[in-house]
């Protein structure tokens, strides 16, 4: 039986398809198995790295040196694809890491700001959200951390590609930039993402279902990438 979290892991490193040779930056668990997954099977250009100065294989061997201003020029020149985390993200794809309330005086706070407008006014970002609630999923972001599709006009490498959460995958293919529907997770209704959603998405009249992973995508899941099942922990379902 395949488990919610090994589908988010494939819907995780199908944000990494035909990119060529740019550097991913997975941040969490189950998108870190994604890129490593996309680069052992449809992406074998992808670049990984030890997330300070070098390059690695597959098996963790050191395969080059990234010095931090050959870094800073991937990440303002398009070549390289982050999966982040949200707190909060709204229809166009604004990401909220900072605060929680208003931002002079907020009732919570969070990481900051930190890299999010450089990483997604200069490169492609797509969003991993392990729980999927109107909590994060919300009409207006409290603090815009990420830049989305209504807030980035003129920048050249802005890109969202998708958004995966524990419900489905979204991406961002309508007339006005917002956010839709692309695939709903084995066992998850439609009515269940609307119910979770803060705003209304695009749905079309027959979402698909996220596809699953390949007898050969499992066993490297399984036996090479997570042996030990900790992306159960990270996606309840």
């Amino acid at each position: 039986m395949i488990s919610r979290a090994e589908y988010c892991v494939v819907a995780c490193a199908e944000a990494w398809r035909d990119n060529g040779e740019v550097l991913a930056s997975p941040m969490g668990l189950i998108p870190s198995i994604g890129a490593r997954l996309a680069r052992r099977t449809f992406s074998p250009d992808l670049l990984l790295t030890d997330g300070e100065a070098m390059l690695v294989g597959l098996d963790g061997t050191v395969e080059g040196w990234l010095p931090y201003r050959r870094h800073l020029t991937m990440v303002t020149g398009g070549r390289r694809h982050v999966m982040m985390g949200a707190s909060q993200i709204d229809r166009h794809g604004n990401q909220n890491i900072s605060c929680i309330g208003d931002w002079a005086r907020p009732a919570r706070q969070l990481l900051g700001v930190r890299g999010a407008p450089v990483n997604t006014l200069n490169n492609p970002v797509s969003y991993w959200i392990p729980r999927h609630s109107r909590r994060v999923f919300v009409e207006k972001v409290d603090m815009v951390s990420g830049v989305g599709h209504d807030r980035a006009a003129g920048a050249r490498f802005h890109r969202i590609p998708r958004v995966v959460s524990d419900l489905g995958v979204f991406d961002f293919a309508t007339p006005d930039r917002s956010m839709r529907l692309a695939s709903v997770h084995p066992g998850v209704t439609v009515e269940q993402v609307r119910e979770a959603t803060g705003f209304a998405l695009a749905i079309d009249d027959d979402a698909p279902r996220t596809r699953e992973p390949s007898a050969a995508e499992l066993r490297l899941i399984r036996e090479v990438l997570d042996p030990d099942g900790l992306r159960e922990r990270e996606v309840g379902a």
